[in-house]
C-alpha cells in the first residue's frame, strides 16, 4: 500500500515551531557566542583606540631617546603587544570553536541520543532538519565574525607607522584575521562539523574530528594562498643578502647566468672570499626574490576565501550526502 503524503500545510505549521525550539534547544551556546562576540569587539575597540595611543606615545618616547637611556611608557608598549597578540588568536580560533560545537552540540549530540530520528517522524525531513541546523547557525557566525575581522583590521590599520612592533601583514595569524577568510574558514567549520557529527554520531568523537577537518581546510588554504596570485619577481646581485622589504616570500634562491633559479646555499655575501669561490662554482650571477607585495593583499585574501568556500560546499554536499546514506535514500522523504 502506497504512503499517503502529508497535507502541505504540515510543513508550514513544523518549520516555525522547529526554528522555535532549535532555538531554545541552543540558546546557551547562542548566548555563549554573542558573549564571545561582544567581549572581543570590546576589546579591539580599546586596542583600536586608547591602547594603540598609548604605545605610540610610548614608542614616540623611545625613539626621542636615541642612545641614551630615558624614561618611556613600557608598560603600555607590553600591554599593546598582550591584547594584540590574545585578540588575534581570539578571532583565528573562531573556526575551530564553531567546529567544535557543530560536531559536537549541534548534530552529534542529536544523532547519539536519537533526537534527530524522532525528529524526523514528526513531519519535519531529515533534509530539512540538516538545512534548519546549518542555515540560522551559517548567519549568525558569518555576522559575528564579519565583526570581529572588521574590529582587527581597524586595530592593525591603527597601529601602521606608529608602533614599531605591529605586525606586518603577511604574518600568517594577522593576514587571516584582518581577512575574509576567516569568516570562510568559520563556515568551514560549521559544515565540517555538520559532517563529522553525522559520520560519527558521538559527541565527543565528532567535536574532534570536526576540529581536524577545519584544521585540514586552513593548511590547504595557507600552502596554496600564495599560489592562487601572479607573484612578483625581483632579482638582486650577489653582494647584497638582505631581503626586498615588507613582503610576503614564495621562493628565493641563485640564478646562474643561463638564468635557472637553484636553491641558496645562504653562505652570504660576495665580500667573503668563500663565498665568493661557491658561487663561482655554482655559475651563480644574483639572487633572486619571488614574493607578493603588500597590493597582493586583496586578490589573495579573496581568492583564498573562494578556495575556501569551495571546500566548504564540499563539506556541505558531503553532509547531505552522509544523512542520504543514514537514512536509506530518503533524506528528502517526508
Amino acid at each position: 500500500m502506497s504512503a499517503v503524503p502529508l497535507p502541505a500545510p504540515t510543513h508550514k505549521t513544523h518549520a516555525p515551531r522547529h526554528l522555535h525550539w532549535l532555538l531554545r534547544l541552543h540558546r546557551p551556546a547562542l548566548l555563549t557566542w554573542a558573549a564571545l562576540v561582544l567581549a572581543t569587539a570590546a576589546v579591539l575597540l580599546w586596542l583600536y583606540g586608547p591602547e594603540t595611543d598609548a604605545a605610540a606615545a610610548a614608542w614616540r618616547q623611545w625613539n626621542a631617546c636615541g642612545t641614551e637611556s630615558c624614561a618611556y611608557d613600557q608598560p603600555a608598549i607590553l600591554r599593546y603587544k598582550t591584547l594584540y597578540t590574545y585578540t588575534t588568536i581570539a578571532v583565528t580560533a573562531v573556526p575551530f570553536v564553531v567546529a567544535a560545537w557543530s560536531g559536537a552540540a549541534l548534530v552529534g549530540r542529536e544523532m547519539e541520543s536519537g533526537t534527530a530520528r524522532l525528529t524526523w517522524t514528526q513531519g519535519l525531513t531529515p533534509t530539512r532538519w540538516l538545512t534548519g541546523r546549518l542555515a540560522l547557525p551559517a548567519a549568525l557566525i558569518t555576522a559575528g565574525t564579519t565583526l570581529l575581522v572588521v574590529l582587527h583590521r581597524l586595530a592593525w590599520t591603527a597601529a601602521e607607522g606608529r608602533i614599531d612592533t605591529a605586525e606586518a601583514w603577511y604574518d600568517d595569524t594577522t593576514l587571516h584575521a584582518n581577512g575574509p577568510t576567516t569568516i570562510a574558514f568559520a563556515l568551514a567549520g560549521l559544515a565540517a562539523g555538520a559532517l563529522a557529527g553525522l559520520l560519527w554520531q558521538r559527541t565527543l568523537p565528532a567535536l574532534m574530528l570536526g576540529m581536524a577537518l577545519t584544521l585540514v581546510v586552513r593548511t590547504i588554504a595557507d600552502q596554496a594562498m600564495p599560489h592562487l596570485w601572479p607573484t612578483a619577481t625581483r632579482t638582486t646581485d650577489l653582494r647584497n643578502t638582505d631581503l626586498i622589504g615588507d613582503v610576503l616570500y614564495v621562493d628565493e634562491g641563485l640564478v646562474t647566468s643561463t638564468g635557472r633559479h637553484m636553491a641558496d646555499p645562504h653562505c652570504g655575501s660576495t665580500a667573503y672570499p668563500d663565498c665568493r669561490a661557491l658561487y663561482e662554482k655554482l655559475d651563480a650571477v644574483g639572487h633572486f626574490h619571488i614574493y607578493h607585495p603588500a597590493s597582493h593583499y586583496w586578490p589573495l585574501q579573496l581568492t583564498t576565501t573562494a578556495l575556501t568556500l569551495a571546500l566548504t560546499a564540499l563539506l556541505t554536499a558531503g553532509a547531505y550526502m552522509t544523512l542520504r546514506r543514514i537514512t536509506g535514500g530518503r533524506a528528502a522523504a517526508v
